[in-house]
């Protein structure tokens, strides 16, 4: 993504658009972007090419990552000042036990669900 134009001694030379290139590469990664699909935002020539659509997806997603953690912030928030003699008897806290293992189960489903499938001829693997 960054490439130098040249060199001074030991010292690599940069284009003066590097710091705008580097500010959008730190943008993209604390927006939870990986370094492949921020690579992929940027034209041959070095200037951004931002897919809109792939900017609407990731802002869903963190919405959905928002709520989520909101509920388990007032989870906790809860656990901490719940009257009950044990947690475990508490509801809310039973909720929250529940729901964090149903997204344990959804996440296994979907690495399940989305890794490559083996051919069953050993030999054709």
């Amino acid at each position: 993504m960054i490439v130098s134009v040249g060199r001074r001694g030991l010292r690599r030379l940069f284009d003066a658009g590097v710091l705008e290139r580097l500010a959008l590469i730190a943008l993209g990664r604390a927006a939870g972007f990986s370094l492949d699909e921020i690579g992929r935002m940027f034209a041959p020539n070095g200037g951004p090419q931002i897919d809109r659509d792939t900017l609407a997806t990731k802002a869903k997603e963190l919405d959905e990552t928002i709520r989520r953690l909101g509920a388990m912030r007032d989870g906790l928030r809860h656990a901490a000042v719940c009257p009950a003699p044990s947690h475990l008897e508490c509801p809310t806290f039973r909720r929250l036990l529940l729901g964090a293992a149903a997204r344990t189960s959804d996440e296994k489903r979907k690495k399940k669900s989305s890794a490559p499938r083996r051919s069953g001829n050993p030999l054709q693997r």
